[in-house]
Order: C-alpha cells, then structure tokens, then sequence
C-alpha cells in the first residue's frame, strides 16, 4: 500500500507506453481480482486513457476517484465497486 493525494491503494499497474484499449484492458483485469472496496493505481501515459478511465469505470461500476499528473505520465485511482 502507498499513498499519493491522501489516498491509499492497494496495487499498481503500470501501463505506460501501451496504447488505447491496453491501459483500460489491464485495469479491468486487475480489478476484477481485488475486493470490493479495494483501490487501484493505473500509471498511463496515453492520451486517450484520460476519456477511456472515467468512461470505463462508469460503465463498469467502479468509482474513478482521481487523476494526476506523475513524471510525464497519468496516476489513475480507480476503487473497485
């Protein structure tokens, strides 16, 4: 666990360099073995991952909780609904 912006997740994926629907793919999948409740970090640096994170977790039901910009790259925190 770590913490960046106050919020405290639980695993990391690191997607950079990966192009749309990579990073959306790989945060499924992550997701999708982690609890209800469970925070996930996504690293990105694909332009269209800062459309396809949000809409992702509205249609999948998780709770997109923030994005910032980290070293070139998006930090993703996504809670597992």
């Amino acid at each position: 666990m770590q913490k960046k912006s106050g919020i405290t997740w639980d695993r990391e994926v690191d997607a950079r360099g990966l192009i749309c629907p990579l990073p959306v793919l790989r945060a499924r999948k992550h997701l999708s073995q982690m609890e209800q409740g469970a925070v996930l970090r996504l690293l990105a640096d694909d332009p269209v991952a800062v459309v396809d994170v949000p809409h992702f977790c509205a249609e999948a039901g998780h709770d997109f909780l923030c994005m910032e910009e980290v070293d070139g790259a998006q930090s993703y925190l996504i809670r597992r609904g």
